[in-house]
């Protein structure tokens, strides 16, 4: 038995060491490996806001408070669509939203210095805007130098302060030097050779103005019969009227701003002064002008901008300029549906700053001053304004270039009320030169 038992026990050890020798050499087997979870890619991280301040005064009261205040209407149309919208998106993904710093500068030079110095050191702008009228820029185009902050020049044309050296400004309108060249040019087919007078405010645009106007009227083959200069706050034009008449001139050409034109424009209807043709700065563009009555009837003026006449993109691709922004039409139904009021070109140039300066940040796809800075050295576009381009020679830098002005008369539309409508050039012109204008 035990023999037995023996013999069994050695059979199941040899069986048990042959099956261990058979695992051995067996193909190991392992378990299935799991197919990768697929990794979720990181969230996008926030967009970065950014408040851009823009310093800006403007004249809630003085002797440009009229223009002044709608350039400024203009201005915060365009500030509050853009930030309506959701802010600028540049390509690094940070939002760009704007706020403007402002204060009134009371038509006056030396507070203006005063609060562009504020603006620049105390308020930390980072992009400025001019205020109304040459005379009050070129007080504030010291300071934006002197800081180094870029300043988007709008109601603003006379030419001196880019010839000073400036680096740092950009001027939105046609120069002052050009401003009544295209009305000399229609006045070439009406009137040959007329005698002129020309009278005007004693102020640096007024005074640039005629400075370019009176060799252009020369060259022209007009005789320039009279020119009288006149203080800012002249409020009778009696005697200046009356040098007028007796200089026999049958064309007038200057004025200076609303206040003191509007008022001369009145005076001249009053005294009968036996004009064929009157063309004042500013006064007859604003929309209050047909305030006058009669007076105003045959005024014209040299507009930076009219919606009869506004730029298209296919006037713009036709010429090969890069488009930007919204059309006329659009920006003049907004802006009548803020105000009730159709825009001037006083407007229109406070809103056209604006574009500007957002072509510039989002071309720059920075608020860097220096980055914008190199994108309004180089700009050439095109918005409903117009042409903007800017001069970059060391002895003009700034000076607009890409502009052009066109001739508007206060005329009676066809329900009989006076509309200012454009009568050159030609090929944007909606009515004919009113000439003679109507004997009062």
């Amino acid at each position: 038995m035990k023999r037995k038992l023996f013999v069994l026990l050695t059979v199941l050890a040899i069986v048990s060491i042959a099956l261990a020798a058979c695992g051995s050499a067996a193909t190991p087997q392992t378990a299935p490996t799991a197919a990768p979870q697929a990794t979720e890619a990181p969230p996008k991280p926030a967009a970065t806001e950014k408040t851009v301040t823009i310093g800006f005064t403007s004249s809630l009261t003085g002797s440009q408070e009229v223009s002044s205040k709608r350039q400024v209407a203009g201005f915060n149309l365009w500030m509050k669509q853009v930030n309506d919208a959701g802010g600028l998106k540049l390509s690094d993904g940070t939002v760009v939203k704007f706020a403007a710093k402002t204060y009134d500068d009371e038509s006056n030079k030396e507070r203006v210095q005063e609060l562009y110095t504020r603006l620049a050191t105390e308020d930390n702008a980072d992009f400025l805007i001019s205020p109304y009228s040459s005379g009050l820029t070129a007080a504030a185009s010291i300071v934006a130098e002197q800081n180094g902050k870029i300043m988007i020049t709008a109601g603003a044309a006379e030419d001196d302060a880019y010839k000073t050296g400036n680096t740092s400004l950009y001027q939105l309108y046609t120069p002052g030097s050009q401003y009544l060249l295209s009305t000399v040019d229609m006045l070439k087919g009406l009137a040959a050779g007329a005698k002129v007078a020309v009278v005007h405010e004693n102020d640096k645009f007024s005074t640039a103005v005629v400075n370019g106007l009176k060799p252009y009227l020369t060259a022209q083959g007009f005789e320039i019969v009279l020119e009288e200069g006149y203080a800012s706050d002249t409020t009778d034009f009696g005697p200046v009227i009356n040098k007028v008449v007796q200089s026999g001139a049958t064309i007038l050409l200057g004025g200076g701003h609303y206040p003191d034109g509007s008022t001369f424009a009145r005076q001249l209807y009053e005294r009968k002064a036996g004009l064929k043709f009157t063309s004042l700065l500013v006064a007859p563009a604003d929309s209050k002008f047909p305030e006058l009555g009669d007076a105003a009837l045959g005024v014209s003026t040299s507009s930076q901008w009219e919606m009869s006449a506004t730029h298209t993109k296919e006037e713009a691709a036709a010429m090969g300029k890069a488009w930007f922004g919204p059309s006329g039409k659009e920006f003049a139904d907004a802006y009548q549906a803020a105000t009730g009021e159709k825009p001037t070109y006083h407007v229109a140039g406070g809103y056209a700053a604006g574009l500007v300066l957002q072509s510039a940040i989002e071309t720059a796809g920075s608020t860097d001053a220096g980055k914008v800075k190199a994108v309004l050295e180089a700009m050439d576009i095109f918005t409903f304004w117009g042409g903007v381009k800017f001069d970059t020679s060391p002895n003009a830098h700034g000076l607009q270039t890409g502009h052009t002005m066109v001739v508007a008369q206060w005329q009676k539309n066809a329900e009989g009320k006076l509309a200012r409508m454009v009568i050159w050039p030609a090929d944007v012109a909606v009515a004919k030169p009113l000439y003679p204008i109507p004997a009062p």
